[in-house]
């Protein structure tokens, strides 16, 4: 897999916004802007994990109250994409702000000039892996140490934008035998094996999205075809992706994780 710019989905209105968010984009995201709805879920469907999306979530309430029930079904059908709502903050609007933090907006990106491009993009970072950065903090013992924790956050996020071992060694600012050292004494599976494990976590998550095909899950993911992540997920975690959709995926898959992790921990826990 080769790292590219991540897509950076955008629905609005304000053309002036979108032309701010265009140049933001850089070199970082490929820009795309979408005209309505469907185009954007069709869009949505068809991006990797690791796109983001910036909504007007008043777009086409045609004068009605509130956020657009289009935008709930959004975030309802792919619960693992990164959704940014663009809009006017005003203090009439602080009911509309925790209906979207409820809905699962990521964060809210005010329209005037108040993010500047710096910031904007310092957004849009903080999102990459976050989703799955999100579950595994939940389902992590919760002694885990905290080098083991940045380093299963570090292979998330580099997993979500197509990554190696080089880019994960690279995110940590380590060599690559370095990396190697450090998941040991983290007592965590080496860096190929958490890679591959965060790529079937991330399928998981993905399979549990209702929105995505398995074979559109399995090309997000960096296989070539539906056979090859069942390959995968049959030596991972013993189930091929559609039955893990049916027993629910990540569930079933994170429980399997945290068992092979208690496992690299027993050598410390019971020296010989």
């Amino acid at each position: 897999m080769k790292i590219g710019a991540r897509p950076l989905l955008v629905l609005h209105s304000n053309e002036a916004f979108r032309e701010r968010v265009r140049k933001v984009a850089g070199r970082e995201y490929t820009f795309q802007a979408v005209p309505d709805w469907p185009s954007l879920e069709e869009a949505v469907r068809d991006s990797p994990p690791s796109a983001l999306v910036v909504v007007n979530p008043y777009e086409d309430v045609n004068g009605g109250t509130g956020p657009s029930p289009r935008l709930k079904s959004l975030l309802v059908e792919f619960p693992s994409t990164a959704v940014f709502a663009a809009m006017e903050i005003r203090p009439q609007r602080l009911d509309d702000l925790r209906t979207l933090g409820k809905w699962g907006v990521v964060q809210v990106i005010s329209i005037a000039h108040d993010d500047t491009p710096q910031a904007m993009v310092q957004r849009f970072r903080a999102a990459q892996g976050r989703p799955l950065k999100a579950l595994l903090e939940n389902i992590l013992p919760p002694d885990t140490p905290g080098r083991a924790r940045a380093i299963v956050d570090a292979a998330a996020e580099v997993v979500a934008v197509g990554g190696h071992g080089r880019d994960l060694a690279r995110q940590l600012r380590l060599s690559r035998r370095t990396l190697l050292r450090w998941c040991e004494r983290a007592e965590l599976p080496p860096p190929r094996k958490l890679l591959a494990w965060m790529r079937i976590l991330l399928a998981a998550e993905l399979l549990d999205d209702p929105g995505r095909t398995v074979l559109s899950v399995a090309h997000a993911c960096g296989y070539s075809s539906d056979s090859g992540l069942r390959r995968v997920t049959q030596k991972f975690v013993g189930s091929s992706p559609t039955e893990l959709r049916r027993r629910g995926a990540f569930a079933r898959s994170s429980k399997v994780f945290v068992e092979v992790l208690a496992k690299y921990r027993e050598p410390a826990a019971n020296p010989a």
